[in-house]
């Protein structure tokens, strides 16, 4: 099974360098890579290992390094339509307002930690019978 995984990893992966080479796209997947690389480097490995410290004296780390990483993953994933270039020709092509509804996805995140911190702070302070 692992031959036939591979071996239409690699057929895939032949087809996907045909079409850049043959579709005239190569500088700007090129760009668009390094971009990427500039990006990760510069900006996300950094800010995320500065955050990593700066919690490493807070008590409930655990549970805030997960809701820094839902945070992270639902701006990920919104980030294209955040950064969409002004509004479409077609109305219908992006019909909601994204940020507030990313807005609001990143306060249910912060608000259901801040109850999950909570109930374990009082679960910790009620004495057990």
């Amino acid at each position: 099974m692992r031959i036939v995984t591979g071996a239409l990893g690699v057929a895939l992966m032949t087809v996907g360098a045909v079409l850049l080479l043959t579709g005239g796209q190569l500088k700007d997947v090129a760009l668009w890579l390094a971009g990427a690389i500039v990006l990760h480097d510069g900006i996300v490995a950094p800010l995320v290992l500065g955050v990593g410290l700066l919690l490493a004296a807070v008590p409930a780390r655990g549970t805030v390094r997960g809701a820094l990483i839902v945070a992270g993953c639902l701006t990920a994933v919104a980030l294209p339509v955040l950064l969409r270039p002004g509004t479409p020709k077609n109305p219908t092509v992006l019909p909601l307002d994204y940020v507030r509804n990313w807005l609001l996805a990143l306060a249910a995140v912060a608000v259901l930690t801040g109850v999950l911190l909570a109930a374990r702070w009082i679960r910790r302070r009620v004495p057990r019978r």
